[in-house]
């Protein structure tokens, strides 16, 4: 698997990055335009881990957090901070 993480905001003025190449491997083929990235890219590589080990667990916070080795609330606080920066991304 590719280790090369997307940035997700310009280094310049932290303003969120837009797609705005896509291109084929086998054909070589390339679109371009100006292309939203999905949610859960705008979200830096540690939350988009939480996010996966949540999907991966089921949804079970509980389970997190044994395997984490952290208490029920903070992988409660750490959701939460994941879902409101989601919720402010989107009403942007």
């Amino acid at each position: 698997m590719n280790n090369i993480k997307l940035p997700n905001q310009c280094p310049a003025c932290n303003e969120p990055l837009v797609v705005t190449q896509l291109s084929c491997n086998a054909c070589q083929t390339t679109i371009n335009g100006s292309f939203v990235l999905p949610q859960f890219l705008k979200l830096n590589v540690a939350e988009q881990n939480f996010v996966m080990q949540f999907f991966l667990n089921s949804g079970s916070l509980k389970e997190m957090a044994k395997q984490l080795h952290v208490s029920y609330p903070t992988v409660r606080n750490q959701l939460d901070d994941i879902i409101s920066k989601l919720t402010n991304t989107t009403s942007k």
